[in-house]
């Protein structure tokens, strides 16, 4: 139980540190290995459950925040970070660095990320398409 002046010190610290609102951002997406590389996902894919990627964020002010992510093992990566609002992302630039996979390193599409703007409101996410890596080689099926 809180004593009166403590209670007045925790009520005053909320009434000052109300002022600026919190929000919250979050981009996701896949990497997958494009088996034929015919740059699209078909059945014959699989996601990459090694893949690193590198996100930069540009704040309002200019501020640049980069953020590094690494795939789940479904593929995913997530970037997720709440901040105040004054400070919330408004262009986002994505991009994998590498897959640590043992056969599918080289980059399947031609960008080499993407950049977006993030226009969305607190509590909302932004879904990057698929990143692309494909074998050294296309194995005779896809022919």
């Amino acid at each position: 139980m809180m004593t009166g002046g403590v209670a007045l010190a925790v009520a005053l610290a909320l009434l000052l540190c109300g002022s600026s609102e919190a929000w919250t951002g979050e981009i996701r997406g896949r990497v997958v290995c494009d088996v034929c590389g015919d740059a699209s996902v078909g059945p014959e894919d699989h996601v990459l459950q090694v893949g690193r990627l590198r996100i930069l964020v540009v704040a309002p002010l200019g501020d640049v925040l980069n953020y590094q992510a690494f795939t789940n093992s479904e593929g995913i990566y997530k970037v997720a970070e709440t901040i105040p609002e004054s400070d919330r992302w408004v262009s986002c630039f994505a991009r994998p660095v590498s897959s640590f996979h043992e056969h599918c390193t080289q980059r399947g599409d031609a960008h080499s990320g993407i950049k977006f703007s993030y226009n969305r409101p607190s509590g909302h996410s932004h879904t990057v398409k698929p990143f692309l890596y494909k074998p050294a080689s296309t194995p005779l099926y896809c022919s």
